[in-house]
């Protein structure tokens, strides 16, 4: 593995240090919008085939570099890889989403739940790791990640996708000792799963909260804050994992941005609710910015695209510490020369902010 990279702009935004332009990658960058992605998807007979294949999760994890001047690679996996190794029996059903055949529901349930082996259960997302990196030759550092604990607990709870997830809400009001007890075993297990990637080759460290902004202010701070805090703690203190920068994306919780900072990260994901001047204004200079353009811009105009591109990029200003990106991610009926358009404005007038 390189030792040097050839564009550290990312990681230079994540420590809040001057780049010569504002880095982009986009949620989701490996994904349906790209012809490619779905062909490798065809090849592999199901997206568990795809998922799990080192080989083919690192070939839809480089398309995207292949076509874009993107600052980061992102890991090609799914969030709910750490619930499925532990045995819920975790499938995609056409047009349904993910379900579990076994959900978790009772104290029993709960007790049978264990921190997976991630030499084992796990190892096809190492292997994926440490074949990203050697593929990229340091063309650009990599991104792991994993789902919070409590959007995990979402759908080990419901069992599948939903709205609301108010099964697993109930289950907070109802028993909270046994949702703390879930949550408790799931950030033991997140922990552990990013660290492993650390020592597999990523290079910075995502936490996805998708369903955090469910929760108002006071089950927010309990159920999801506390643990993705208790993450960042563990991440910080082993030997592994302790120079990554930690990024933690709370979508709908733009509220909390001052207290998810306080956690120590070493960046923020804000969604497109929220004016990148405003979160500046919440936490300072403590954490970089990641964000915050609508995904649905890039069904508009090129022109549209390169105008909203610098809206968002003037809400954050000429100040380090910015990585552009989606407000959430890319929609599989995007066109992926809008991608294009927006890569190239960003790094055009990301330069001209900083007077290049």
């Amino acid at each position: 593995m390189p030792d040097v990279l050839k564009n550290d702009r990312f990681l230079r935004a994540l420590r809040r240090e001057p780049t010569d332009t504002t880095p982009i990658w986009v949620m989701r960058q490996a994904g349906r919008y790209l012809p490619e992605y779905r062909a490798t998807r065809e090849r592999a007979g199901s997206f568990m085939g795809l998922a799990q294949n080192p080989e083919y999760a690192c070939e839809v994890t480089l398309q995207p570099l292949e076509r874009f001047e993107l600052d980061a690679a992102i890991l090609f996996s799914d969030i709910l890889t750490i619930p499925d190794a532990m045995g819920l029996g975790l499938s995609f059903a056409a047009g349904e989403g993910p379900q579990f055949a076994r959900p978790v529901r009772s104290a029993a349930d709960v007790a049978h739940l264990a921190v997976p082996d991630m030499d084992g259960e796990l190892r096809y997302v190492m292997d994926a790791v440490r074949l990203i990196r050697q593929e990229l030759h340091g063309r650009v550092p990599l991104i792991g990640f994993s789902g919070s604990p409590w959007t995990l607990a979402c759908y080990m709870v419901e069992g599948h996708g939903s709205k609301d997830f108010a099964t697993l809400k109930t289950m907070c009001w109802n028993e909270p000792k046994l949702a703390h007890q879930l949550l408790d075993t799931l950030a033991e297990a997140v922990a552990a799963y990013l660290i492993a990637q650390a020592a597999a080759g990523a290079q910075a460290l995502m936490v996805f909260d998708t369903w955090g902004g469910l929760l108002g202010p006071a089950p927010f701070r309990e159920f999801s804050l506390r643990y993705m805090a208790q993450i960042v703690a563990v991440l910080k203190a082993d030997p592994v994992s302790r120079e990554l920068p930690v990024i933690l994306f709370s979508k709908g919780a733009g509220a909390h941005l001052a207290a998810l900072a306080d956690t120590g990260c070493a960046g923020l994901g804000v969604d497109w609710t929220m004016d990148l001047a405003d979160a500046r204004r919440l936490v300072g200079d403590r954490v970089a910015l990641q964000g915050n353009l609508d995904p649905a811009i890039l069904r508009a105009s090129p022109e549209v695209i390169r105008r909203e591109a610098r809206v968002v990029l003037d809400s954050y200003g000429n100040h380090p510490g910015h990585v552009f990106n989606l407000g959430h991610g890319i929609t599989p009926e995007v066109d992926p020369g809008h991608v294009r358009v927006l890569v190239d404005e960003v790094h055009a007038y990301g330069r001209t902010l900083r007077g290049g």
